[in-house]
């Protein structure tokens, strides 16, 4: 089984999550910005955090034979606070990166003006850099959020079908497939969405543009819900082409869009060690 996890934080996560998602079948993610838990106070913080995303994070999930990718852009949550606009200046030099597959994580947080501003403004570079958009749906007020975002999304240059709605549950997915829009999940372990759901979703409106993912952020969650997800839906009489459709073929075609995405990660000798270190430090 081949699974490619399309929204995932590694960068909270440790070293034996990704040996552990190696184990399970994982060979490919893609890691999108978002926030680190407390407030950035400078613009100076985003640019460190993306540059790990570019550079640490794909060497680290190379030394475990995955391949990482990521998404850049300024989080709902963040859009909020005026310290952080000026990140948006600086997108653009980070969109031409060759390891940037989508502009995101983009849309709604508490569906305030300044996100509204920041979500057109992101939807729109995305259009320009001819990349798609991964757009976080808001937690609360689900269906309102989630008409919100297709409003802004209708607004915008871009292509539905280059739009990739994430934290769908049952209220909100028959409006984004209708919309044209890709549709993402995340299975976690309290909230959200569970296998259970999601394998009903999939029963009822088929496993075409749908992305399952585990986000496995600094909260309780776990990043092999995605292979929880492929045995639950073996369990209830889905076929393995189904199953490959959803953790593998549907992530590889959105993200696709993008024209950047490479699925073989250099190989690295994880027995290999740096003065005794095992975090090998790279360009050596």
């Amino acid at each position: 089984m081949r699974i490619f996890d399309p929204h995932i934080h590694m960068t909270s996560r440790t070293t034996d999550d990704y040996e552990a998602m190696y184990a399970a079948g994982v060979r490919a993610v893609v890691e999108p910005a978002f926030w680190l838990g407390q407030p950035r106070t400078s613009p100076a913080s985003f640019y460190d955090y993306f540059d790990a995303l570019l550079g640490w994070e794909p060497f680290r999930a190379a030394q475990y034979g995955i391949a990482h990718h990521c998404t850049i852009a300024l989080n709902p949550k963040e859009a909020n606070d005026p310290r952080c606009a000026p990140v948006l200046d600086q997108l653009p030099r980070y969109l031409v990166k060759d390891g940037v597959v989508a502009v995101g994580e983009i849309g709604y947080d508490s569906m305030t003006p300044a996100e509204d501003q920041a979500l057109a403004a992101q939807l729109q570079l995305a259009a320009d850099h001819e990349l798609p958009a991964l757009v976080h749906t808001p937690h609360r007020d689900k269906l309102a959020g989630l008409r919100r975002t297709l409003d802004a999304v209708a607004e915008s240059a871009l292509d539905p079908q280059r739009v990739l709605l994430d934290h769908l549950n049952e209220t909100t997915v028959k409006e984004a497939k209708d919309a044209g829009c890709w549709l993402g999940f995340s299975v976690y372990p309290d909230t959200k969405m569970d296998e259970d759901r999601m394998v009903a979703l999939l029963q009822t409106y088929g496993p075409e543009r749908v992305l399952v993912n585990s986000a496995a952020d600094w909260g309780r969650s776990d990043p092999l819900k995605t292979r929880k997800v492929a045995e639950a839906m073996l369990a209830a009489g889905f076929s393995d082409a189904d199953v490959d459709q959803v953790l593998w073929q549907n992530p590889v075609a959105f993200y696709g869009l993008s024209g950047r995405l490479v699925l073989d990660p250099p190989g690295t000798d994880t027995r290999s060690t740096h003065e005794g270190n095992s975090i090998l430090r790279g360009g050596e």
